[in-house]
């Protein structure tokens, strides 16, 4: 697929990975639309994206909301005449333990409420769902050669403290081979779909975490650093020019491994 002049849709583009893929996509000549929650920060990101030579257009969108969603690739068709690229980067992270217990006690304080797990899911699970289907169904519909990138997290394999964020990246990471296989059931060809999975990436939210914390994380990274989100957005261009990249999950983690393993 050719970078310049596709069109590209990207939820949570007001920040973090979906900032940095809007960007890197609209400096390569794509035709981008950004949505998130956040107006103020999507307009920031438009700005700059229009500053440097950019093509963009942007709405506020809850991920959570069908219309939302769907309003926004609509927005992609009127405004741009096509729908290329859908990168369903909107995610949330309400870590926690299940159960905490007191160490003197040996008695639960306080559990992971109900509330805290939904609402992860409902955002990188259900938000992500909605937005891979509704491009889809556009990119189907249409006949627009297209790729479909759900973003995961390494921490699919699961990490303690995030039994709601990893069951949904768990999950997403599933999503290429499954979809692929009912697009192939179904004769549908030219749609593409490949998940990438994050490791720890210098995110405002990632940096803003105790650093004591974020230290131990980092001795299990073979590149002793945060990976960057350009790195993240590179790696989702790569997916869209490497038509044999398909039905699969990408892990851009810098080498991450369980902590201590080396030593």
């Amino acid at each position: 697929m050719e970078i310049k002049g596709a069109v590209a849709v990207i939820t949570g583009g007001a920040s973090g990975i979906g900032e940095s893929v809007a960007r890197t996509l609209a400096g390569l000549g794509a035709k981008v639309v950004i949505g998130d929650r956040d107006a103020a920060q999507l307009q920031r990101v438009a700005e700059a994206i229009e500053a440097a030579g950019g093509q963009v257009a942007y709405a506020k969108c809850e991920v959570t909301s069908d219309s939302d969603v769907a309003d926004l690739m609509d927005l992609a068709i009127e405004r741009f005449g096509s729908l290329n690229i859908c990168v369903a980067a909107a995610g949330i992270i309400r870590d926690g333990l299940m159960l905490n217990v007191d160490r003197e006690t040996g008695k639960v304080k306080k559990a992971m409420t109900t509330e805290q797990f939904k609402m992860v899911v409902d955002v990188n699970l259900v938000g992500s769902f909605i937005t891979i289907r509704e491009a889809a169904l556009r990119m189907v519909n249409n006949g627009y050669k297209g790729l479909l990138v759900p973003i995961s997290s390494v921490n699919k394999a699961g990490q303690t403290g995030q039994m709601n964020y990893s069951s949904t990246k768990a999950a997403i990471a599933l999503w290429p081979k499954i979809l692929v296989g009912e697009f192939q059931m179904r004769g549908v060809q030219g749609v593409r779909v490949v998940s990438i999975a994050p490791g720890y990436v210098g995110t405002p939210m990632v940096k803003g975490m105790n650093q004591d914390a974020l230290g131990k994380i980092l001795e299990g990274v073979h590149i002793a650093r945060l990976i960057e989100p350009e790195e993240i957005a590179n790696a989702v261009v790569f997916a869209a020019q490497n038509e044999a990249m398909d039905a699969t999950c990408l892990e851009i983690t810098g080498g991450l491994i369980a902590n201590g393993l080396a030593k």
